[in-house]
């Protein structure tokens, strides 16, 4: 089998390198699923980076996301076999290595793909998925009526949180490049801002809950929009520049969305996918020989939707 792997950090085409291994077998409690389809996420392009070490030292390979069919089971899993067709975020954050043509996964971390739902989709879907869900429905709990700022509207992330904060028939309010607005506002966004020409928080305030997807500094000027008890959600990883004791004293909540594999939510989300209540847009496909054009482009921060590997 070939997979890629990376002896150093630094850009992708410089450190990425694809190599042929043995195809692994599966142990006890394991499933060895051939890749079909796996995204390409931030969080795959900053560790290959070298600016968030979630892995240590390399080498490793990247990679958290997949879809494709089971090849061969260990003893003792009896909820798949060989030929289903699966999709998972399998082993985060841990080394998983889905990058890679074959893959060892716990069968607590998959699915069963619908046939509705395309394994490019599939392949899309589950971490970028699972982080909208995790913070929207599980930390937020979203409810109808509530006004809801997402920013980075049009990424992995923010598009699909978009449409699971209109599901719960929540008011969206989506930052986004100008150029991407249509985008946005197909997604369900009520209202759609250019961050660049305007400011937020000059517009907004009284908000219930900001799903903040930018870090940094941001922090100060999402908790500005809320309302007296409202909630900051941040991602995984993310310095908003802003402590939980500062958000208290603001009257506010300040949560972080940190992503972890779970079956029952992504069967959750898997079934919205696969009933159209939710879509996921594809910004490009790339074959895993290609894959250090596809860390560049995530890298770039200038796709809307989501990047996936086909091996």
């Amino acid at each position: 089998m070939r997979k890629l792997t990376q002896d150093t950090v630094g850009t992708p085409a410089d450190v990425l390198q694809l190599i042929d291994v043995e195809t692994p077998e599966p142990g006890p409690g394991q499933v060895l699923v051939r890749v079909a389809a796996a995204g390409v996420n931030p969080v795959d392009a900053a560790v290959s980076a070298g600016y968030y070490p979630l892995l240590g030292e390399p080498p490793f390979t990247l990679g958290w996301d997949v879809a494709g069919a089971v090849a061969a089971v260990g003893s003792g899993v009896s909820a798949f076999g060989v030929g289903d067709e699966v999709l998972g975020f399998v082993g985060f954050p841990a080394e998983a290595g889905t990058h890679a043509e074959y893959v060892l996964v716990s069968p607590n971390e998959i699915v069963r793909r619908p046939a509705s739902v395309e394994v490019d989709i599939a392949g899309a879907l589950p971490l970028a998925g699972l982080t909208a869900y995790q913070a929207l429905y599980g930390i937020a709990d979203i409810q109808a009526g509530q006004r809801v700022l997402i920013h980075r509207a049009a990424g992995g992330v923010g598009h699909l949180a978009v449409q699971l904060a209109k599901l719960r028939g929540a008011h969206v309010v989506g930052t986004a490049s100008e150029p991407k607005h249509a985008f946005v506002r197909g997604l369900g966004a009520d209202e759609v801002i250019d961050y660049r020409d305007t400011d937020y928080t000059e517009v907004l305030s009284g908000l219930d809950v900001v799903f903040d997807l930018v870090s940094g500094e941001s922090g100060p000027r999402s908790a500005s929009v809320l309302r007296p008890g409202g909630l900051l959600i941040g991602a995984i990883g993310a310095n908003l520049g802003l402590t939980r004791d500062e958000a208290a004293e603001r009257g506010i909540r300040l949560e972080a969305v940190n992503v972890r594999p779970s079956a029952h939510d992504l069967a959750d989300l898997t079934a919205l996918v696969a009933d159209g209540s939710v879509r996921v847009h594809l910004d490009a496909t790339f074959r895993l020989a290609d894959a250090a054009k596809a860390y560049e482009a995530v890298a770039g921060g200038r796709t809307t939707g989501k990047v996936v590997l086909l091996p």
